[in-house]
């Protein structure tokens, strides 16, 4: 956005034109995620390094030098990084007032090579089914403040088919009890950049070792939370924190419980939550309309790809030829 010099305005009643300015930049950054402008920040400094050490000029980009530096890059990269790093180069350019090298035949022409020559399939971490939960769930320390809250953070994010973001957004007031267990308010997500907000559910489970409604009761209690994030840090000494848990953070609980059960971590982070709870719904013959009620996906075409390699043989018309 061009930049506007403050002017003196007489008058009652008028905003000043460089608070303008300042709120206008802020409406611009919350059309994306926070985390999605760390990532393209990122990706723009190190293209900006990368045209500093060759003595290219990075802003504006020559669509040529955009070529090298993807070629570059992509070598120990896959190619959805890749394409990520073309959209911050872009973003960046057009943010300035320039046009986007990006646009360039030459350089459309590159990325379609690379991902052909690359592939463009997702690396998927594997499910965590029911009984896999339930083996992390008990290697939780008890009596303890992280072992609560990681035991909340696994039973609550299988049950409520969660983001990692959205489970870390999480605060002691969207939390509401009902007879049937309890409603959470989604406040913003992925699917809701705008903050509709948006309802899910936790239902009770069969034991308590299994319910995320007595799960997430325990961890609030003990914690003394009723407003603010729901999921915080505790340090090493069993202090409570008060800032709010990183999307990272679930991962490392998912990893760390993982590892204790028995499994290899590297196959698991915190999607393996939200994964498993649509296979496991799904081997349990769950409709599509019951699963997206829970996902909010936006349509039972996504869903489909959360079939996994142990499903491949359920539903295939293979079985119906007669063979």
């Amino acid at each position: 956005m061009a930049e506007l010099a403050p002017v003196h305005v007489g008058a009652a009643g008028l905003v000043p034109l460089e608070q303008l300015v300042d709120a206008a930049r802020r409406f611009v950054d919350e059309a994306e995620a926070s985390s999605t402008r760390r990532n393209y920040a990122a990706d723009w400094r190190a293209f900006s390094s990368w045209c500093g050490q060759r003595g290219f000029e990075a802003l504006p980009a020559a669509p040529q030098v955009v070529a090298l530096y993807l070629t570059d890059f992509a070598r120990d990269h896959k190619a959805s990084t890749v394409v990520r790093r073309a959209v911050g180069i872009a973003k960046a350019h057009r943010r300035a007032g320039h046009l986007s090298p990006t646009e360039h035949e030459s350089v459309r022409l590159l990325l379609a090579g690379i991902r052909r020559a690359k592939g463009m399939a997702p690396e998927q971490k594997a499910p965590l089914l029911t009984a896999d939960v339930l083996a992390l769930v008990a290697t939780c320390p008890p009596g303890t403040l992280a072992g609560a809250r990681d035991r909340a953070i696994l039973l609550v994010g299988y049950m409520g088919a969660f983001r990692r973001s959205e489970l870390v957004a999480l605060d002691g007031e969207d939390v509401e009890g009902r007879p049937e267990g309890l409603a959470l308010t989604l406040r913003r997500s992925k699917v809701d950049q705008e903050g509709v907000g948006r309802r899910k559910v936790l239902v009770y489970g069969s034991s308590p070792t299994a319910c995320p409604v007595t799960a997430l009761r325990a961890w609030l209690a003990l914690a003394g939370i009723s407003e603010g994030p729901v999921f915080r840090g505790v340090d090493r000494h069993g202090r409570l924190g008060t800032a709010r848990l990183s999307a990272e953070a679930v991962a490392s609980v998912v990893k760390r419980a993982a590892q204790a059960a028995g499994l290899d971590p590297r196959f698991f982070a915190g999607h393996s939550l939200r994964a498993g709870h649509v296979t496991e719904a799904k081997r349990n013959d769950a409709s599509d309309l019951e699963v997206m009620s829970q996902t909010h996906h936006r349509s039972a075409e996504s869903i489909s790809g959360y079939v996994r390699e142990a499903d491949l043989f359920r539903h295939t018309s293979a079985r119906r030829l007669g063979l």
